[in-house]
């Protein structure tokens, strides 16, 4: 039952209120472990209810209160409607309590649910939750907005349709379209998963996305997220976008640290380079890491640059080149490519193979290719006939992803078929020298320029020795070429003794 407890004043109205006791002065009201304090009341004992008016006080045991102009109270359901002005505070007020307030709250004591319909605004120690619809747990301080949700954090905003959030942990469960937004640094699109806003820790499912302010842009469908130290963990589907360096990071899993622009893939690793739009690289390993790094340039200005590293089973397809090998490195400082381990790259009809190769961008567009040590260069013509070039050191000039020059160094060795102007096959020709100058036009060898101390021998077509029109490092790889962009996941290897299966 409902108790009167205190009240200087108490008279009856049969005519206007004929079932109220009307109470004035300091009224104090009692329903279990609850009290009501008003200016005045009406108290209908039969009903066991009550409506007080004026500095309405509720408290229910030492870490509820609320505050109203009205209070309109049912002693049976144990529902309170509070109304104008109200302020729900729960906690001590010397440890940071929860304050809920609005114009209508209803507080339903036998749910312990309290919840607004027309606006209102929970604030705890350390977020301000805004929402048109909302409720409010005290015994397990969870809240619940929908309509218009607005979080508001001292480093962000947090805006959605519905959300779940709880005042002690400072979690916010997202379950709806969800935008937070760090001004000036980062936009969080997501629809499902979970925000820590004490520590700024989130899990983000169902395709969210992070996206930076400097270009940087991730993506997965599974995101944790460390906003604190700026780094990003990604299950599924994972991409990582760089605007700014213009290249993307693909693969199942992956990881970023924003601060130094780092980034690695794997499973199913890919980087697509659009630096260039006219010559975009697709590079696949089993690992595949992303980072920039700063260097002094010759201006002996502090300048930035990036660096990619490519670990086991490396295949590229660009549309002037081609490669494989098992490792590689991408340095943007002096743009090139180096490949190590079995390496081999493609342009036209030309290949060339080496201990290791440099390969050298220009604008954009292949330059030239260094291969060191069993340095190997070979072009095919429609007659499956191979002209070869070998030697410690070979450097092939290309210009519109074609080679145009050959640099051969250190027991410079060449078989090729030179031909009439008519396009009839002279012979094999052999020459060995310490420098060889290969001229190609059209695909085609040209003219050779040698040292003086150079030898060679010209065979006939029906003369050439058994195996004589194969160097003994010979090997032809078409076969593992990358096709396109997708034939870059096609996997490939070599044999025991160190040729590539046919």
């Amino acid at each position: 039952m409902v108790y009167l407890e205190r009240a200087e004043n108490l008279s009856f109205d049969q005519e206007r209120i004929a079932d109220a006791q009307i109470l004035r002065g300091n009224v104090v009201f009692r329903h279990e472990e609850a009290l009501m304090y008003c200016d005045s009341a009406y108290f209908y004992e039969n009903s066991n209810s009550l409506d007080a008016f004026g500095h309405v006080r509720f408290l229910q045991g030492d870490t509820l209160s609320g505050f109203a102009d009205l209070l309109f109270y049912d002693g049976n359901a144990k529902l309170a409607r509070m109304r104008k002005n109200v302020r729900l505070v729960h906690g001590k007020q010397n440890e940071n309590p929860t304050i809920l307030t609005t114009d209508s709250l209803n507080y339903d004591r036998i749910a312990g649910i309290a919840y607004y319909y027309t606006g209102g605004t929970i604030k705890d120690s350390l977020n301000t939750l805004a929402s048109v619809r909302g409720q409010y747990i005290p015994n397990t301080k969870q809240a619940q907005f929908s309509q218009n949700v607005r979080l508001q954090h001292p480093r962000f905003i947090l805006t959605s349709d519905t959300l779940l959030y709880n005042t002690e942990n400072k979690i916010a469960d997202i379950i709806s379209p969800t935008t937070i937004v760090y001004e000036e640094e980062t936009d969080i699109l997501t629809s499902k998963g979970w925000y820590n806003t004490g520590n700024e820790h989130s899990m983000l499912l169902d395709r969210s996305e992070v996206i930076h302010k400097d270009g940087k842009y991730m993506t997965g469908d599974t995101i944790f997220y460390d906003k604190m130290i700026g780094f990003g963990k990604v299950l599924g589907d994972m991409e990582m976008r760089d605007t700014v360096q213009k290249a993307t990071l693909y693969g199942q899993y992956g990881e970023m640290w924003e601060e130094d622009g780092r980034g690695y893939a794997t499973d199913s690793a890919l980087m697509v380079d659009w630096s260039d739009s006219a010559h975009i690289a697709y590079i696949h390993a089993d690992t595949l890491f992303t980072e920039k790094l700063q260097y002094t340039d010759s201006a002996m200005a502090d300048s930035t640059y990036r660096r990619v590293r490519a670990y086991y089973g490396v295949r590229v397809f660009r549309d002037d080149m081609q490669m494989v090998c098992d490792s590689m490195v991408y340095l943007g400082s002096d743009s090139t490519i180096h490949l190590f381990t079995h390496p081999v790259s493609w342009s036209e009809n030309q290949q060339i193979s080496a201990d290791s190769i440099v390969i050298y961008i220009v604008n954009g567009t292949v330059d030239h290719a260094i291969g060191n040590g069993n340095a190997l260069c070979i072009m095919s013509d429609t007659l499956n006939l191979f002209n070869q070039m070998s030697g410690k050191e070979i450097t092939a000039t290309l210009v519109d992803g074609e080679v145009k020059l050959v640099d051969i160094s250190g027991n410079a060795l060449t078989i090729y078929f030179p031909k009439e102007d008519d396009g009839e096959l002279v012979g094999m020709n052999t020459t060995e020298s310490s420098f060889i100058r290969v001229y190609v036009e059209e695909q085609k060898v040209q003219r050779m320029r040698f040292t003086k101390e150079t030898t060679g021998v010209l065979y006939p077509m029906d003369q050439i020795p058994n195996g004589g029109d194969r160097m003994p490092n010979f090997f032809w790889a078409d076969k593992i070429r990358p096709a396109d962009k997708d034939d870059v996941f096609r996997k490939t290897k070599w044999t025991n003794d160190d040729t590539i299966d046919q």
